[in-house]
């Protein structure tokens, strides 16, 4: 590499962190509500409660369903991932050094995302059986039944995001794990990381809050979290003839925040 760099190799560069970003970096940022492009510092959004129906008399007047409305203001946070890059390097290691920082700086990205959105479902105070024991059938009953009074939609939108070692326990629940109940396709063996059960899509994810040897697992409808975006992943190379290096830096704008706490039940599992 030269001291010019070109602006065909910048775009790549952006376009590669961009793409492994989405592909490798953020877990949970599919499973909230998502705006992107936001202009300034915070964004808003809108929270909508229930609705009643009532009838009326002939010729009457059409009910009003006098539905709450309100709002929850998520602010945005900026985020940065640099690297140095020895214009030497290149000739002197086995492997494309570039691929090898636009994956690290996707993947620090992306757990910054995760961070985010985990500390947003850590404000949920609505908790599904005790705080002594693992991730049990029963508690996962406990949090179902939770999930169906507060009337949280069973509408495909539904996650549940779990330590690796909840995601151990699970796999000794029979109706989680055996053919006799989900059948063969549906077999958790067959890619470890998600799994459809109950009528959401489980996942494990290692940056879940532990706390005083307690794993906080969240049980969540899409659109009771918000995730917004002032700016996506943007990358920017500059030369520095002191170093004979371009530095690399990774950048970011984004913010989480808990929008409607009835959607979300959160499992906490001791981990001993």
């Amino acid at each position: 590499m030269t001291p010019t760099i070109e602006q065909s190799f910048v775009r790549q560069f952006e376009h590669d962190v961009h793409q492994a970003y989405q592909r490798l970096g953020a877990k949970l940022r599919p499973t909230v509500r998502s705006k992107t492009a936001v202009k300034g510092s915070s964004t808003t959004f809108q929270k909508v409660g229930k609705g009643t129906a009532s009838t009326k008399a002939r010729h009457g007047k059409v009910p009003v369903m006098n539905v709450d409305h309100g709002s929850v203001e998520c602010l945005l946070q900026d985020f940065y991932a640099g690297e140095w890059l020895d214009a030497l390097d290149e000739l002197k290691v086995g492997h494309n050094e570039r691929d090898v920082i636009v994956n690290a700086g996707a993947y620090a990205l992306g757990r910054k995302t995760d961070e985010l959105i985990i500390r947003s479902l850590d404000q949920s105070t609505h908790f599904a059986g005790a705080d002594t024991d693992g991730l049990t059938k029963a508690k996962i009953l406990a949090a179902f039944e939770a999930l169906g009074d507060a009337d949280v939609p069973d509408d495909g939108q539904r996650y549940a995001v779990i330590g690796w070692r909840q995601w151990s326990q699970l796999l000794d629940i029979p109706e989680f794990a055996d053919a006799d109940y989900v059948g063969e396709e549906d077999l958790p063996w067959k890619g470890a990381q998600a799994k459809q059960w109950l009528g959401t899509l489980w996942m494990a994810h290692s940056g879940l809050t532990l706390q005083n040897d307690v794993r906080f697992c969240h049980w969540y409808h899409k659109t009771a979290v918000g995730h917004a975006s002032g700016q996506d992943v943007k990358s920017d190379i500059t030369w520095h003839g002191d170093r004979a290096a371009h530095f690399i830096n990774n950048m970011m704008s984004q913010g989480a925040t808990l929008i409607d706490q009835t959607g979300v039940v959160t499992l906490r599992c001791r981990e001993v």
